[in-house]
């Protein structure tokens, strides 16, 4: 009975697998194709970079602040506090500010995608779109994924230097005055950092976009399955986020060495 159930379980998340990967393929194939959906572009890209940038600032600001305050309390004892901007700018750039900006996305506005496209499901809106002939992916995917791609590493760029900002501001209180604070970060940094800055919210933002919206499109159940796939999509996004960037890290460190 065990093993019944095992395999049943197997071969569903298999089956899910290949079906996400499906729509991957799919999306980037249409990517490319007429017509572009110019104006559902520019609608999404709204939705999902506009809205999502003051709780990315916040974050930024006091995230950069709190790591600024614990290098401080490390360097003082070495009176090597001069270093502080640095070690705020190495780490906002290269690991926690595209996690910390993709994690707040996938949160806000992975499962906005996701509850958009689930009642577009369960109200039969979609169904309509391929009575009509209108190719769904083309429609519905392809716009968001586009925004997604264009509006994180934005995203990202302004939580770095809000992040360094906010450092700045507790440096300050320390003693630190702003040509010391900047001249310590191209001692921690090179440009292969900044590069893997970018890299990384570009892989993030097409995890978040490509996971809500298969989601979203095999929603089931009424508006209680738009909550569960919700939830279910942010949970995804949230746990592919920090797996991949693991393995990019690996990667980089690879290439570096």
């Amino acid at each position: 009975m065990n093993i019944a159930i095992i395999d049943k379980v197997m071969l569903n998340f298999f089956s899910e697998l290949q079906n996400y990967f499906a729509l991957i393929g799919r999306t980037l194939v249409r990517m490319f194709d007429r017509p572009f959906y110019y104006r559902e572009f520019v609608i999404q890209f709204d939705k999902l970079g506009f809205s999502s940038l003051f709780i990315c600032i916040l974050s930024g600001l006091f995230t950069g602040m709190v790591m600024a305050l614990q290098s401080l309390i490390q360097l003082k004892p070495y009176a090597a506090t001069s270093y502080v901007g640095g070690m705020v700018a190495i780490t906002m750039v290269k690991e926690l500010g595209p996690v910390l900006a993709s994690l707040m996305v996938a949160g806000r506005v992975g499962s906005a995608i996701t509850a958009e496209l689930g009642t577009m499901v369960v109200t039969e809106q979609v169904d309509a779109m391929r009575v009509e002939g209108t190719d769904i992916v083309k429609r519905l995917v392809v716009p968001r994924l586009k925004a997604m791609l264009l509006a994180l590493p934005l995203l990202t760029v302004m939580v770095d230097a809000i992040s360094l900002l906010g450092g700045y501001i507790m440096a300050s209180g320390y003693g630190i005055n702003p040509i010391m604070y900047i001249t310590g970060i191209p001692q921690f940094m090179v440009f292969q950092d900044l590069i893997e800055g970018l890299v990384k919210p570009v892989v993030f933002g097409f995890l978040i976009a490509m996971t809500g919206c298969y989601v979203g499109l095999n929603t089931r159940g009424g508006a209680e399955g738009v909550g569960a796939s919700a939830k279910q999509a942010v949970v995804l996004s949230s746990v592919l986020i920090l797996v991949t960037d693991f393995f990019l890290t690996k990667i980089f460190v690879a290439f570096r060495g």
